[in-house]
């Protein structure tokens, strides 16, 4: 299977060219122009400290629709509790650089380095790069950031500092997006602790046709700033 080379010329392989572990090309840049192209195409960036810029598109491809959504009994009580304080794009630096942090500390190789933590910056400061954070006493407990293009989110990494911040922002995102009518969230690669919120691998060429359609809708890069009442209590 060939790994295409990209040039500066702003483009990408279609992605049913990916090699079986989903790698499609090498090269290129993490400009904004060319990251939500990438993104657009169903083609996301992963690459350790020292690699070249690598770009994926694997199948089959683990997506959550809102409407799936699956909360556990246990996590629903500590949502009840109001353990936690949400608010979204609040601190999204803190959050991504947290995400590198956590594995850092558990002595995990990351895809989140200073390169990747820049560009996803940028894309935050331009309205395309989301987060949602969970405060413990003031302190930020957990979060998690992506990626959202019409009306697909596309999950990029969390973290927790506190027992089940993480779920509660997750949860609270879906919730979100769920009453914004998205349509679907990439969750990329495939990995127990999601499916156990309801996700499930699709055919990549059935989420390419997917999401083909939810970039058909207008995207809101505006800041997300729900107000508390747009966000659902569990039942």
């Amino acid at each position: 299977m060939t790994i295409f080379r990209l040039s500066d010329t702003l483009a990408f392989p279609q992605p049913h060219l990916a090699d079986q572990d989903g790698l499609l090309a090498v090269g290129g840049d993490l400009s904004q122009e060319r990251l939500l192209l990438a993104y657009r195409l169903g083609i996301f960036p992963w690459f350790l400290e020292g690699e070249p810029y690598l770009w994926w598109s694997p199948d089959p491809r683990l997506v959550l629709y809102p409407d799936e959504l699956i909360v556990s009994k246990s996590l629903k009580k500590t949502m009840k509790q109001n353990t936690f304080h949400i608010t979204f794009d609040s601190a999204f630096h803190q959050v991504i650089q947290s995400c590198a942090n956590t594995r850092e500390k558990k002595n995990e190789a990351t895809w989140i380095v200073q390169e990747m933590i820049h560009a996803y910056v940028n894309l935050h400061q331009s309205g395309y790069a989301h987060s949602v954070e969970a405060w413990s006493n003031g302190k930020l407990a957990g979060g998690l950031y992506g990626v959202a293009l019409g009306r697909c989110f596309f999950g990029e990494s969390m973290f927790s500092n506190k027992s089940n911040a993480s779920k509660v922002a997750f949860v609270h995102l879906v919730q979100y997006l769920k009453k914004q009518s998205y349509q679907m969230i990439d969750c990329q690669v495939t990995t127990a602790h999601l499916k156990r919120f309801g996700a499930r691998e699709i055919p990549r060429k059935e989420f390419l046709k997917q999401l083909d359609l939810a970039m058909k809708w207008p995207t809101n890069n505006r800041s997300w700033n729900p107000h508390p009442a747009d966000r659902d209590s569990i039942q």
